[in-house]
């Protein structure tokens, strides 16, 4: 099998789907614009070769790269980057190389949050209210139906960067004066807990995989706001959310991928679905998906590729908590404090890099336990802040 992986080297954690890639016999074709020096070891061995171009935003150059792959080993097999960010461009390229995949069609679903909307309400599951804000005259006749606070953001986007939470005239004013010339999409505010329904399918698109997350305050707020932020895997997933991700599973066709869907729970306890992202979750959560369960979720899914079998065995017997920490606040503990107070629950810790610090930190720290409010005391006590 020959496998190319766009930016195999970031997000950093990636690389070891390479790696067990290469382990299962596949030709692992890396392609990025770093130098390949400056890739890790454990990658630089694991790619068959590895393809440089100056910049992975000119098509021309990921055509000829891909040309070049073709007639050194063939039919390309896969394309894939497990990045959001790449999504497009690697739609394209199976499109124009024939690759088994997501392709040109699949992509307004998956990209644009109105489509998901739309989706998601075929299948019966409830969503805010909302409408495309391409003019002063909609956006004002959507605000007097809903109400205030709404939030806008890219139609298409990734993350939450470029989203807005108006709450009155003057933030409604400065908003259409400060947007970007893109569609963006309002939707009316729900008052929640962000819950996610996260795994894998296999090539039917059957689940052979699932987890959940709970996020403890908002993404938005995390990067509008500058707060804290920390979030962790549940033991049980709800028999109502698990329902509303399966029919979006089906809903959406999700084969030989990761998914990530996001919802609200309101306080009387419904669920309202907030967004569809067809890859895995970002930062971490790959990781504490592997501490809740003691599995290895990057061979799994190259398995799935390979073989598509899912072998390892799970039973969440772990609640696994992410907790970041950010360079510009003071804290309590200091980071040795914090290494060497946790020595039974803290699994693992590292630096985020720059492009996900805003929303995650600076610094990420997992922790595990059985027990829910033994994760939730230690975040709060490593983000407890000086006065």
């Amino acid at each position: 099998m020959n496998f190319v992986f766009l930016s195999p080297h970031f997000p950093p954690n990636y690389y070891q789907f390479c790696v067990h890639l290469r382990q299962l016999g596949v030709n692992v074709l890396g392609m990025a614009d770093a130098q390949f020096d400056s890739l890790r070891p454990e990658l630089r061995s694991a790619l068959t070769e590895y393809y440089r171009v100056s910049d992975m935003h000119n098509y021309d150059e990921l055509l000829r790269a891909l040309g070049h792959f073709t007639h050194r080993y063939g039919k390309l097999d896969r394309i894939d980057s497990q990045n959001e960010y790449w999504l497009e461009s690697e739609a394209r390229l199976r499109t124009d190389f024939n690759i088994t995949g997501l392709r040109i069609p699949d992509l307004p679903k998956i990209k644009q949050k109105s489509e998901m909307k739309r989706i998601f309400n075929k299948t019966g599951v409830i969503t805010a209210r909302g409408v495309i804000a391409r003019d002063l005259q909609s956006a004002r006749q959507f605000i007097e139906e809903v109400g205030y606070p709404v939030i806008a953001k890219p139609d298409i986007g990734v993350g939450a960067n470029k989203t807005y939470k108006l709450q009155n005239d003057r933030d409604f004013k400065r908003f259409f004066a400060e947007k970007p010339p893109i569609d963006y999409f309002m939707e009316e505010f729900i008052e929640g807990t962000i819950i996610t329904f996260d795994g894998l399918t296999d090539r039917a698109g059957e689940p052979v995989f699932s987890s959940s997350l709970e996020y403890c305050g908002g993404v938005m707020e995390a990067v509008n706001e500058d707060t804290d932020f920390y979030y962790y895997t549940v033991r049980k997933i709800p028999a109502d959310l698990e329902k509303a991700g399966r029919k979006t599973l089906r809903a959406f066709g999700v084969r030989e991928r990761f998914f990530h869907f996001e919802f609200f729970r309101k306080p009387d306890g419904s669920l309202v679905g907030l967004e569809v992202n067809i890859r895995p979750p970002g930062g971490l959560t790959m990781d504490m998906f592997n501490y809740a369960n003691d599995i290895d979720m990057y061979r799994e899914w190259a398995n799935i590729v390979v073989n598509n079998r899912f072998q390892a065995k799970y039973s969440r017997p772990y609640y696994c908590g992410y907790i970041g920490r950010k360079t510009n606040k003071r804290y309590v503990l200091g980071h040795e404090q914090v290494l060497s107070r946790y020595p039974d629950h803290l699994v693992h810790h590292q630096p985020i890099e720059g492009v996900f610090s805003a929303a995650l930190g600076n610094y990420g720290y997992l922790v595990r336990s059985p027990d829910l409010d033994e994760v939730l005391q230690i975040s709060h006590e490593v983000l407890e802040k000086l006065p």
